[in-house]
């Protein structure tokens, strides 16, 4: 078995100033959003004039900082009702409390889907059009946010089977090995989930479709890496033995399928 390594939570530190590789990894998704964003405005139907207006260059630094917004905002909110309702609606203040951690990807993307609802409307454009331009450019994203999480050495897997290659030791989790579940989300829901899209994105699309294809790829993806991943402590698991990340997986690929159809039709 392997042993996390004790890797520095900073990586750079110039006096006073500490950089910290969770930042860095931030940096890293923006970067890739702004980079990949660009490329899709010469696919279909973006280097034309999709809904009537030409794309730029620039409304992918405005959807970059909408997005940022609706993450943090949205992520927040979401860990606080869906992971802690009871205890944040007895302390109330401790919501603006983000240095103490606690962010849910599931609250991150309906604070995304707001913001885009903001940016299609002030732009007079579909939000669908919108959501298809920007779900291949959000994978890589991911899997940086992972890389972050490993790192750290933070949400780390359930205990793994001794003889297990990869099976690995963390810091605070005990001494048996378990699986490194973020390097498995940072593949399922990242690398290989953007290919998917990337690919599927290439070819002209109906409105809608990418949209699913990622609603339902990120899904089912999060559902599997769920089996492999420590439920919260606070937690544990839930009806049917299923982790609160994997319950609301299901509403995702659920609305991905209708999403499918209503496009097809």
């Amino acid at each position: 078995m392997l042993i996390h390594p004790q890797i520095d939570p900073v990586a750079i530190a110039i006096g006073p100033l500490a950089v910290h590789w969770y930042g860095l990894t931030y940096l890293l998704a923006f970067v890739l959003f702004v980079l990949l964003g660009r490329a899709r405005l010469a696919h279909v139907p973006y280097n034309q004039r999709a809904d009537g207006r030409d794309w730029l260059r620039t409304d992918i630094e405005d959807i970059l900082f909408l997005g940022v917004l609706g993450v943090i905002l949205g992520g927040r909110l979401g860990y606080c009702l869906f992971y802690k309702p009871a205890y944040y609606a007895a302390n109330p203040l401790e919501i603006f409390a983000v240095w103490q951690g606690g962010m849910s990807f599931h609250g991150g993307l309906l604070g995304v889907l707001l913001a885009m609802v903001w940016f299609a409307r002030t732009r007079h454009v579909r939000f669908l059009t919108v959501m298809d331009l920007v779900a291949p450019c959000v994978p890589t994203g991911l899997a940086a946010g992972r890389l972050g999480n490993f790192i750290n050495g933070e949400l780390w897997g359930r205990l793994a089977d001794p003889a297990l290659p990869w099976g690995m030791v963390f810091r605070g989790a005990g001494d048996l090995p378990r699986h490194p579940s973020q390097l498995y989300q940072l593949v399922l829901e990242g690398l290989l989930l953007f290919v998917i899209l990337w690919v599927y994105a290439r070819k002209p699309r109906r409105t809608g479709e990418v949209s699913a294809v990622f609603l339902i790829g990120y899904g089912i993806f999060r559902f599997i890496a769920e089996y492999f991943r420590e439920p919260d402590a606070h937690l544990g698991l839930l009806n049917l033995g299923l982790s609160m990340g994997q319950w609301l997986c299901v509403p995702m690929v659920l609305a991905g399928l209708w999403l499918m159809r209503w496009a097809r039709r």
